[in-house]
């Protein structure tokens, strides 16, 4: 199951994405002359995601000269970077009518509507901007993208293609003429989980997953977990809806029922929200994306509520750190309501990649986690847990995971998790 603590260390099941959509970085409206002193310092700003910093200079710049088109441009820009895509449109909207020769112009109105969705005006804004400048390799790239949204493949390779002959260097472009036919809207994992308890009996349990695409816009999830301990086997069905919204982020909702036999919860149900920014191309910090989630546990004797939030930071070559905070609220009968908090943290980095192989790894760690899926991990213990694990690219379409765990706990207890999964995306 997605929320279950041990699906921490599995990879690509339920992925959590930018949402940022724009892909151009600014360009000045005269590239071959230099920038002047106030672009670098709104550069330097925005890398930070700075924006109000960032919209002062700009706006100071306005005030001596309302009619500066590339001030003008970078607030469109800004508003948009910092979430306010309306007024990015509405400005946008009069630059086109007062600066119709400007292909950035148009560029930044297509990034506008990418955000917001709107994907057959992005391709009519974006088309305008090729017009004007057809050899800029970032606008083929910026059509090309808006192509695959819309899927028109091979409208969108042509673009590809063009873009490669201008910048032959592009590594985008040609790793996506490398890949046929339309991306996979489904992808199906099989895995197995193992608890070897210090303590008690170890726990077995194999899963199944089904992940679809429908849209740019909507995303279904379905699983089946089923538990062995050498006693009665338990099972439990869970499935959840995302929608997706350039302005608000991923939502998504979701529950689950299941035949506990007094090992699993019988019922659970959960909400989450995610949103992205896209922070810069070239500075360590590319990019953040901030996650809330709230998850209700019902078993035949407890009831728990878990209050989340964390961060996922983008860094330069394919890494990423995450940390979470967690808060749990315990209610067993005849017990005192309590609350506890818990924390986990883990760094994802890439190891090697040879033609269609890519193999990447991850290093965790976590304090006072529980696993809530599991009825005898529940109560009043404090832990620690060191883990790690890999994932292993086959091709475009198929991945092999592993992770292993090791949890040391109070009362002399110990933990010690490892687990495998297989995926396919067609």
């Amino acid at each position: 199951m997605k929320f279950c603590f041990r699906k921490m260390f599995q990879f690509g099941t339920y992925g959590a994405s930018c949402l940022c959509v724009f892909a151009f970085c600014a360009i000045p409206a005269h590239p071959q002359q230099a920038p002047p002193d106030w672009v670098s310092q709104v550069r330097q700003d925005a890398a930070v995601a700075n924006w109000s910093g960032a919209l002062r200079i700009v706006d100071g710049v306005l005030s001596r000269n309302p009619k500066d088109y590339d001030a003008r441009g970078w607030r469109g820009r800004l508003l948009l970077w910092s979430g306010d895509a309306k007024s990015a449109e509405a400005e946008f909207v009069a630059l086109t009518a007062e600066s119709p020769k400007d292909p950035d112009v148009w560029q930044g109105l297509a990034s506008v509507y990418e955000r917001e969705g709107r994907w057959d005006d992005a391709l009519n804004a974006i088309d305008e901007a090729e017009a004007l400048d057809s050899h800029r390799a970032d606008l083929h790239m910026e059509r090309a993208r808006i192509l695959n949204a819309l899927s028109k493949t091979p409208q969108a390779h042509d673009e590809f293609r063009q873009a490669l002959a201008i910048d032959p260097g592009n590594a985008e472009a040609r790793a996506a003429l490398t890949s046929s036919g339309p991306p996979p809207k489904q992808e199906v994992r099989i895995g197995t989980d193992n608890d070897l308890l210090s303590y008690t009996s170890a726990y077995q349990s194999e899963w199944l997953s089904l992940t679809s695409s429908w849209s740019q816009r909507w995303t279904t999830s379905i699983a089946g977990d089923f538990y062995q301990r050498g006693g009665p086997d338990a099972g439990i069905f869970v499935g959840s809806v995302t929608a997706k919204s350039p302005r608000f982020g991923a939502i998504t909702a979701g529950g689950a029922i299941g035949h506990d036999n007094a090992i699993i919860p019988r019922s659970e149900a959960f909400f989450d929200l995610d949103h992205g920014w896209r922070l810069s191309e070239d500075r360590p910090l590319r990019g953040i994306e901030a996650t809330y989630e709230q998850h209700w546990y019902w078993y035949s004797t407890a009831r728990i509520f878990t209050v989340s939030g964390g961060a996922l930071v983008y860094l330069p070559r394919d890494w990423t750190w995450s940390i979470d905070v967690n808060r749990v609220r315990n209610s067993f009968p005849g017990l005192p309501v309590g609350w506890k908090p818990s924390g986990m943290s883990r760094l994802n980095f890439p190891l090697s990649h040879w033609k269609d192989h890519a193999l990447s790894g991850d290093l965790l760690f976590a304090v006072g986690s529980e696993d809530f899926a599991l009825i005898d991990q529940l109560g009043s213990f404090a832990s620690r847990t060191y883990g790690g694990g890999l994932r292993f690219q086959l091709n475009a379409t198929q991945d092999v995971t592993g992770y292993a765990s090791f949890q040391q706990r109070t009362q002399n207890r110990a933990d010690t998790t490892f687990g495998f999964s297989y995926g396919i995306r067609f």
